[in-house]
């Protein structure tokens, strides 16, 4: 289809070149850490019908009172770098950067990013004893527990959390609480 037969949808992503392929980055954002911010920064996004597939925001330097928000976005080179512009503009940011172009910059392929999940899992018997096991295969570790069930704590990629929650399924997977992605780059260099 012709880019300008496109019709309008509400979303920002109609605009883009027909030869540019949705690609998911990372962004940190150095923010005052004052009230109203993270919803002026989150109605960007929903403004323009950009899509937040992670959120994580906390306060990193409590004597400056800045906050630091890691986002991660779904978009193509182009909305990517609009969406940057966008938050540079917004008066309480002090700073932005695309960490999966500042990782490609330094020769890697991914900022480093971490999640962590607490995971219930209720069960008896042999499923119990499998959930355990496979906890152990994967590094979590047990939090809670009692003869009805486990709440397992994970960290690492969000890949592997997918992994262990669609293990976890079939073995009486309860609830899930995810805290986001957090990331940075790798080498000496702060944000």
């Amino acid at each position: 289809m012709n880019a300008q037969h496109l019709q309008p949808t509400g979303s920002a992503y109609f605009i883009a070149k027909e030869t540019e392929r949705p690609e998911i980055h990372t962004l940190s954002v150095l923010v005052d850490n004052e009230p109203g911010v993270l919803a002026r920064v989150i109605g960007l996004f929903s403004g323009r019908g950009y899509n937040i597939e992670s959120l994580t925001v906390s306060e990193t330097e409590h004597e400056k009172h800045l906050s630091r928000i890691t986002i991660v976005t779904r978009g193509t080179p182009h909305v990517l770098e609009q969406i940057k512009h966008q938050l540079e503009r917004i008066v309480p940011v002090h700073r932005v950067v695309d960490l999966t172009v500042r990782s490609h910059e330094l020769g890697q392929e991914r900022p480093l990013e971490r999640e962590l999940a607490l995971v219930k899992v209720a069960g008896t018997g042999e499923g119990r004893v499998e959930a355990l096991r496979l906890a152990d295969a994967f590094r979590a570790s047990v939090i809670d527990a009692n003869t009805e069930h486990f709440i397992f704590e994970i960290t690492g990629k969000g890949s592997k959390i997918d992994q262990f929650i669609a293990i976890m399924k079939p073995l009486g997977l309860v609830e899930i609480c995810r805290t986001g992605v957090a990331a940075m780059n790798r080498g000496p260099q702060g944000m």
